[in-house]
């Protein structure tokens, strides 16, 4: 099974460990998982704070993937009206078995059009005089039935809530495409039952 992340100048990095990173523990569950970066272009992408990591592909040599997982952060104001990486989005969906967003990810799927008719949620909490995501992709896509959820499954597409819950959508994914007992245990082994859990009792919305 293989996993494309998708990033850009300006992605939170604990979007990029909390995807990432738990695919990677769960590979020592099943080691046929892989997974892939992929930015505009191959190379360094600089992340929100100064973090800087390495795309393996670019957008023009993309691999297939099962499951292509969009990322957030503070850059994605700029991606979710960005010609190039909402063309690459659409293109992907044609090919790609499930769309994922993680965190304000969805903003910029939203941009493509991948949410229109569909029910999805994004980031919630925030600080300052920010606006909360969840707020903005209410007002800015009337197309899209917006839920307060950690996950969202529509089948081939999936929505995931803010930061952290980024954790509970990459394992959601992995109880779909690689069964429940590959997820369970990557969430033991990454010490996360509890709340993966607690987040679920929390939430009124479905996860499917």
């Amino acid at each position: 099974m293989r996993f494309g992340i998708v990033v850009y100048d300006g992605v939170e990095p604990i979007d990029v460990g909390a995807t990432f990173g738990v695919l990677s523990m769960a590979r020592r569950v099943d080691p046929a998982i892989e997974m892939f970066v992929v930015a505009a272009r191959a190379g360094t992408v600089r992340l929100a704070s100064g973090l800087q990591i390495v795309a393996d592909h670019g957008f023009a040599d993309c691999p297939t993937a099962d499951a292509l997982i969009v990322t957030g952060g503070p850059g994605w104001t700029r991606e979710s009206a960005n010609p190039e990486m909402l063309a690459f989005l659409r293109e992907q969906s044609t090919t790609t078995g499930v769309m994922a967003s993680v965190c304000t990810g969805a903003m910029i799927m939203a941009g493509a059009g991948l949410l229109d008719g569909r029910r999805a949620t994004t980031k919630r909490a925030v600080t300052g005089t920010e606006i909360a995501p969840i707020v903005l992709l209410r007002e800015r896509y009337p197309a899209v039935r917006v839920l307060t959820a950690r996950v969202v499954d529509e089948g081939a597409v999936v929505t995931g809530g803010g930061v952290s819950l980024a954790i509970d959508l990459t394992l959601h994914l992995l109880a779909r495409l690689c069964g429940p007992a590959v997820a369970e245990e990557t969430a033991r082994i990454i010490e996360y039952t509890a709340a993966w859990r607690a987040n679920g009792a929390a939430f009124e919305a479905p996860a499917t």
